[in-house]
């Protein structure tokens, strides 16, 4: 798997523009693209001209359309919106939240990975959501002081029990007015949360049900599913781990957002936290006002990062 603060509800409203349509983008198959406009959906080309600008549509994306056959629903993409979030892997744009499901077993709770997606949701500036999944097996109660942990930071937990539908209707209530990812290692429960989110609605639910069964990690195909109104979930295989070396190491501390305020409490300019006496974040890990353990997966991420930077060019 390889699997995102400023958040922008995504509305789809459809507007005429100089006989023109503006829709988005559902899916991306061999760039032929599937466009919902009006309660209705078109397939479309890019515009040649597009290609000559080397912009490339993908899914997520706001789009003005133009209409070559109404009966067939056939359409060619004129332009591509501002889009205001944009991932390189798997290409998406526009998402606004991203769901990071964590479980109590099977497997057990990765909290690097979570931090990395946390900070990465961060940079991106996505709203990111902690679902604890599977938490009638947390005999230990893991998930119930990671959940005191992140609440603490200022994060969103909700709790779940995905196979028997608890915390669902308001997970579900969460996602609205947002086109929303999931993400989290494999057998969390993200295809079960997925397909209880879609109970209502057994078409979709199946189709997404049948594509996590077969294998959704040898597929390429990215899809947005709507829920509701101006709801969407993205179905976007290879977004569960990701690369974030596109953060500068020397930045990571401002996507830990406890960090911030403590950062100003630093003696030296240019920080790392890591080695320096009079640090602030150390200081406030010693106080308890910043959890030793998340501090010491932000020393390990930034230890990688800088790690990769030697070799990026």
């Amino acid at each position: 798997m390889n699997y995102i603060i400023i958040v922008q509800k995504y509305k789809t409203k459809v507007s005429k523009i100089g006989g023109n349509m503006q829709g988005l983008i559902t899916e991306n198959i061999a760039n032929l693209y599937r466009i919902k406009s009006n309660n209705k959906t078109y397939e479309a080309n890019a515009r040649g001209k597009l290609k000559k600008e080397e912009i490339t549509p993908v899914v997520g994306d706001k789009v003005e359309i133009e209409i070559l056959d109404e009966e067939n629903k056939k359409a060619v993409i004129n332009e591509i919106m501002p889009r205001t979030t944009y991932v390189k892997r798997p290409k998406i744009s526009n998402i606004t939240q991203i769901i990071l499901v964590v479980s109590s077993k099977n497997p057990k709770p990765d909290l690097l990975l979570l931090d990395k997606q946390l900070a990465f949701a961060e940079y991106l500036g996505i709203k990111p959501i902690i679902v604890l999944n599977k938490i009638d097996l947390d005999k230990k109660e893991e998930l119930k002081e990671i959940e005191e942990i992140y609440k603490k930071i200022g994060y969103k937990v909700i709790k779940t029990i995905a196979k028997q539908n608890e915390g669902i209707k308001k997970l579900k209530e969460d996602l609205k007015g947002n086109i929303n990812a999931f993400s989290g290692n494999s057998g969390v429960g993200k295809s079960t949360l997925i397909n209880s989110i879609f109970q209502n609605s057994m078409t979709q639910e199946g189709e997404i049900s049948q594509r996590n069964k077969k294998g959704k990690n040898t597929t390429t195909s990215i899809k947005l599913y709507e829920i509701d109104k101006d709801t969407y979930i993205a179905d976007t295989p290879g977004f569960s781990t990701f690369d974030i070396s596109e953060i500068e190491y020397k930045n990571l501390e401002k996507y830990f957002i406890e960090f911030r305020e403590e950062i100003e409490k630093c003696e030296f300019v240019g920080c790392t936290h890591i080695k320096e006496e009079k640090c602030g974040i150390k200081e406030a890990v010693k106080n308890g006002k910043i959890d030793e353990a998340r501090y010491q997966r932000f020393c390990k991420i930034y230890e990688e990062l800088k790690e990769k930077d030697k070799y990026k060019y």
